[in-house]
């Protein structure tokens, strides 16, 4: 069945662009348009849909504003590869056109800037989580017992810029025991 891109409506669309509703209706039908001419002339796969908003966002995009040492939060939405990390905070180590390499409390990765909402700390708070995030990534490895990575798990999703006494005094233990201390 070949589709054709002419006189094409949003309401002909076999599927829902609703994840890109942030999309203006006329880039919608362009999207459309491109995705069905790339599949040659057939119903376009997701993959295919998901490109070309891709690339449609990055030509149309503000430039990035975010800064080396900015603390974000990660937006994880309709994004595969970000499962298990939304609602965690993050610090910028990297900034490129349209992403930004970070460090969370388990590692470093690449994010979109759709998927990064800066938490605007002052410059003294975004020092204090770099320490934070030092100490945790120092004693993080899959090695670990599952309770103490579901500890560091849960300090890498807190929502303020210190630690509690007890969440100080745990992480020095763990520290402690695998001869990291910082």
């Amino acid at each position: 069945m070949l589709l054709t891109t002419t006189n094409t409506t949003l309401d002909n669309f076999p599927f829902s662009l609703t994840c890109h509703q942030w999309l203006e209706p006329e880039k919608q039908l362009e999207v459309w348009q491109q995705a069905v001419e790339l599949a040659g002339g057939k119903v376009p796969t997701g993959r295919i849909v998901k490109d070309v908003v891709q690339r449609i966002i990055e030509r149309t995009q503000i430039p990035n504003s975010y800064q080396i040492g900015e603390v974000c939060q990660i937006l994880a939405k309709d994004n595969p590869e970000l499962r298990g990390k939304g609602g965690c905070w993050c610090i910028v180590v990297a900034v490129h056109d349209f992403s930004c390499t970070v460090r969370l409390w388990n590692g470093e990765c690449t994010v979109g800037i759709q998927h990064l909402k800066s938490y605007n700390y002052l410059p003294a708070e975004c020092e204090q989580m770099q320490v934070i995030c030092d100490r945790i990534n120092r004693v993080y490895s899959t090695e670990l017992e599952e309770s103490v990575q579901k500890f560091l798990e849960s300090l890498g999703k807190l929502k303020r810029v210190y630690l509690t006494g007890l969440e100080e005094k745990v992480l020095g233990v763990i520290e402690r025991e695998y001869g990291v201390v910082g």
